[in-house]
């Protein structure tokens, strides 16, 4: 048994995109961890009695055939539906007891060895993987899709000066938004094949709509591990476009969870070597943020739509964006607020000295964005 075998599908080999697969693929942004499916045994280990009591009542009322040990529960899945099983298990336990609760799974008719115990996992990360065949599907299908939200001037909001890149998804039923897609991709180590395929997905919409201006691409640093070697693939897309390095922005995301600034600064670096321009995102979301100013020195500072939201009737927030606003100008730093929704506190911002804006206000994220303002 090999619990954390993968599929050797390179991301690169879908007929839709162009890009023929080679040698030196990345097994981890290219390939596809196996989504767990059943039947066979699922054991856990728990570190309170009081997590395990839970799923032990649970067990005793629903005629699943168990085998329990003083820290431990062996519970045999016999169909294949390991997402079902799974499900009303995981919602007996709080979010801290699912990362804390280890699990390893045993496929029916095979044996346990030694290699398999590195493919202990949290209950949270199995609860996940169990149930991501849906995102696997998505992206070896090419289901990803881009939709756009204009960037505007603040000073004339009818100049739109850029659009920002935001990754949908599609299935049976319609979009599917991206607070989902995140979900199972970060719990079931997803996110390095998605944040690749939604820069290749934005890169190519965007071309294919020829849209004025700059557009925003989001990406998160911890899905790269080597710049070199984790973009060439984004490159090589828009080497194929022929995208103009000026008009394109790399945006990061999440940079709170960026736990090594010099990995951010390198990815950064590489961007901007290549004629990139970069921006940080939510600014004034964090400490963490803030700190990162004087190393990353970005083109851009987007101001969270959390602080920049009542900005013109909230004393606290209007100082702290003032401040930011201030440092921004002193830096030679242009500036974009997020999620500008009443007018009132564009007219701040505006006297204030944001330079762009963005926001329901203006334009909502549309597949078929506008391309001026009347």
């Amino acid at each position: 048994m090999t619990a954390n075998s993968s599929v050797s599908l390179s991301l690169d080999a879908s007929p839709h995109n162009g890009m023929a697969t080679n040698s030196s693929a990345c097994s981890r942004c290219e390939s596809y961890p196996l989504a767990h499916s059943g039947p066979g045994t699922l054991h856990m280990q728990f570190p309170l009695s009081h997590s395990r009591g839970k799923i032990l009542d649970w067990l005793r009322t629903s005629q699943h055939i168990y085998e329990a040990q003083s820290e431990t529960l062996s519970v045999e899945v016999p169909h294949s539906n390991l997402g079902e099983f799974v499900a009303p298990l995981a919602k007996l336990l709080s979010s801290t007891e699912r990362a804390d609760v280890r699990v390893l799974w045993q496929p029916a008719g095979e044996t346990i060895a030694l290699g398999d115990m590195f493919g202990v996992e949290t209950l949270a990360a199995f609860a996940a993987r169990a149930n991501s065949q849906w995102l696997v599907d998505m992206l070896q299908e090419d289901r990803l899709d881009t939709w756009f939200q204009p960037i505007v001037s603040c000073a004339n909001p009818k100049e739109i000066f850029a659009y920002e890149c935001l990754m949908r998804g599609r299935d049976e039923n319609g979009v599917v938004f991206p607070d989902r897609i995140l979900e199972i991709a970060n719990g079931a180590g997803l996110l390095f094949q998605l944040d690749r395929a939604a820069r290749i997905t934005a890169i190519r919409n965007a071309h294919r709509k020829n849209l004025p201006g700059a557009i925003f691409i989001n990406f998160t640093p911890t899905s790269i591990y080597d710049p070199q070697y984790c973009l060439r693939t984004t490159l090589k897309a828009i080497e194929e476009t022929g995208l103009a390095p000026e008009n394109i922005v790399f945006e990061v995301v999440e940079s709170e969870r960026v736990g090594d600034a010099g990995h951010l600064r390198g990815i950064l670096d590489h961007y901007r070597a290549s004629g990139f321009r970069v921006a940080l995102d939510d600014v004034g979301s964090g400490y963490s943020s803030l700190n990162m100013l004087a190393s990353l020195r970005p083109d851009f500072l987007k101001l969270d739509r959390e602080l920049v939201s009542g900005v013109a009737s909230d004393s606290y927030k209007a100082t702290i964006a003032s401040k930011l606003l201030e440092t921004a100008r002193d830096l030679d730093m242009k500036t974009i607020a997020e999620g500008i929704e009443e007018p009132e506190d564009h007219v701040w911002l505006q006297e204030h000295g944001a330079d762009y804006i963005q926001g329901y206000l203006f334009a909502r994220p549309s597949p078929e964005p506008p391309r001026s303002f009347e």
